[in-house]
């Protein structure tokens, strides 16, 4: 019940681990905004999946916007009750995957300088626009979806390699920092999962066979897998988690 009437802030919210999170914790009666960037031609898929988050008698806004955007941002929380925010939920997967070629078509800085705002430092933009907005409610959370790429080398990943080394030390301060507003930081590392984003990745397939070899069921990490502890760590049951990185892969990451 302490999580009805409050909501749920998701950024890149409209389809993979955003969305399979906002369709959990609608049905647990939160209320959910989701900020998005979408085509037009797929957006009447998104709105099946709104329709279906209507129908557990929550609250929904959507906001197809660029979420980087400092006004987009400020106008979208004003639009929030004042602390009414348990969970701002970090999703947003854009970002470079050029591998460190010398053929003119290689990694540069703007791409570096893209992809860590996108996938890092706006978690940070968006937390403080929250706190000064004063739309967190007492005991949020502040989560953020990392991956195992933060320490492994894929070809192609090392933009977002970097992003997500600093989400993760961003996160860290935060939990040490924003503690005595009552707000909690983790980040969760799922596992291998085929969302839109991770099929982009060079060589995905295979990345997808060996998790699956990998992993001690030999399956791979599904949305909702992950989707069911973003709602455990919404619960008061993990209000004295934080600081932390929490793994949801099966135990694939340990082969």
């Amino acid at each position: 019940m302490s999580l009805k009437n409050q909501w749920a802030v998701i950024l890149g919210g409209s389809s993979g681990l955003g969305l399979a999170s906002a369709i959990k914790l609608a049905s647990e009666g939160m209320n959910i905004c989701i900020v998005h960037r979408d085509r037009k031609s797929n957006i009447p898929e998104f709105e099946g999946e709104v329709s279906k988050l209507k129908a557990f008698g929550v609250d929904i806004k959507t906001f197809n916007k660029d979420a980087l955007n400092k006004e987009v941002r400020n106008q979208i929380i004003s639009e929030l009750p004042e602390k009414s925010v348990k969970l701002l939920l970090h999703s947003i997967a854009k970002g470079s995957l050029k591998a460190m070629t010398h053929d003119g078509t290689n990694l540069d800085k703007q791409d570096l300088d893209i992809t860590i705002h996108a996938m890092a430092t706006s978690w940070y933009e968006w937390t403080q626009a929250l706190i000064q907005q004063n739309k967190f409610a007492d005991s949020a959370r502040n989560l953020a979806f990392t991956s195992e790429g933060n320490t492994r080398v894929w070809p192609g990943y090392a933009a977002v390699s970097a992003a997500k080394s600093v989400l993760e030390s961003l996160m860290r301060s935060m939990a040490v920092e924003l503690a005595s507003l009552n707000l909690t930081s983790n980040c969760i590392q799922a596992g291998t999962t085929q969302t839109a984003s991770f099929k982009m990745i060079p060589g995905s397939e295979k990345l997808a066979e060996m998790s699956k070899m990998r992993n001690p069921f030999k399956r791979m990490t599904q949305a909702e897998d992950v989707a069911n502890v973003v709602f455990l760590l919404c619960k008061d049951e993990a209000k004295w988690i934080n600081g932390t990185i929490i793994k949801v892969d099966g135990g694939e990451s340990l082969r």
